[in-house]
């Protein structure tokens, strides 16, 4: 696990929570927000897996 694949992880958490914030809140733009940054800790964790790959060849 290098440094993009933890950064990606904790994207996604905070999307998650953020999301969620913004059903409870009604706040659709809060939902988008937190979908949105759920899709960068995936794209994150897609790079650390890159990353990775580089690294082993």
């Amino acid at each position: 696990m290098n440094d993009e694949h933890a950064k990606g992880t904790v994207n996604k958490a905070q999307g998650r929570v953020q999301e969620g914030l913004g059903k409870l809140a009604g706040d659709r733009s809060q939902q988008a927000k937190g979908k949105a940054k759920q899709v960068q800790g995936s794209a994150q964790q897609g790079l650390g897996d890159v990353q990775d790959a580089v690294k082993r060849s």
